[in-house]
This record gives C-alpha cells, sequence and structure tokens, in this order.
C-alpha cells in the first residue's frame, strides 16, 4: 500500500488588525492562520471538527510552533500550504508553509500536532476507528 501526500493551498489577505506597532503580522495571528489552514483542510478531505464530535472525539492541540524567516506586512496576500503527516500514533499532525505570493520566498512554517480526547476529555491513546477509516479511504492508493 502506498502513501499519497495530501496538502491544501489557498491565498489569504493580511487584514489591519494583524499587524502590531513594527508594521508586520503580529505573531499571535499565526495560530489563527495555521487554525484556518486545519479548517480547508477539513473541507477538502472530510475531516471538519464536527466530524470528530459526530464520533464523540475531541482533537486539541498539544504541540503548536513557528519558524519565522521574513515578516508578513499589510495588505500581502500570501499562499499558506498545509500538508498532512501520516503516523501510526493516535494523533494528527500538519505542517505548514507560508509563501509570498508575488516571489514564491517562504515567510513563516510550522507544524501542530493535535491528540483524541472522548467528549469528557479523556486522553484517547488508541487511534479512535472512523480516524483508521478516514487514513484508509485518503491515503490508500
Amino acid at each position: 500500500m502506498s502513501t499519497r501526500q495530501l496538502q491544501t493551498t489557498f491565498s489569504f489577505k493580511i487584514r489591519f488588525s494583524e499587524i502590531d506597532a513594527m508594521h508586520v503580522v503580529w505573531h499571535g495571528a499565526y495560530a489563527k492562520y495555521f487554525e484556518d489552514a486545519r479548517e480547508a483542510f477539513g473541507a477538502e478531505y472530510d475531516l471538519g471538527y464536527d466530524v470528530f464530535v459526530d464520533n464523540g472525539y475531541y482533537a486539541p492541540i498539544v504541540d503548536l510552533s513557528f519558524q519565522y524567516r521574513k515578516p508578513l506586512r499589510y495588505g500581502m496576500t500570501p499562499v499558506m500550504t498545509i500538508t498532512y503527516c501520516p503516523t501510526e500514533a493516535a494523533k494528527i499532525v500538519f505542517d505548514y508553509a507560508i509563501h509570498d505570493s508575488d516571489s514564491g520566498e517562504l515567510m513563516a512554517y510550522g507544524r501542530s500536532v493535535q491528540v483524541f480526547t472522548d467528549l469528557d476529555n479523556n486522553l484517547s491513546i488508541l487511534t479512535p476507528p472512523f480516524y483508521e477509516r478516514w487514513k484508509e479511504k485518503h491515503l490508500s492508493w
């Protein structure tokens, strides 16, 4: 069985409310950009947050990192790519890359790790059955 790479790419506009006193995107905005990427990925690959809850799980973030290469500025329209990173563990890992839409230059990148909990917030050490089915559907070819 081969594993294919799952990615979603989209553009977004840097809003005035996202910049700081140095006229660059405030560091806290990157968490929102990564959240937007996870929602776009979920919409494209049938892994939206409602799927988790409908199957009796949450998927909280337990690790989130950013690496800044170049500042994003008001008015830019960068391109975000989110890439699913397959793992055997009961978790979901994504890599993110933000590029300047004009030059293609890498502006920032990062990673997130989500685990599974039941609806009472108890950690699940086993991969939920619905997620195993999702992986079989979307990763195998």
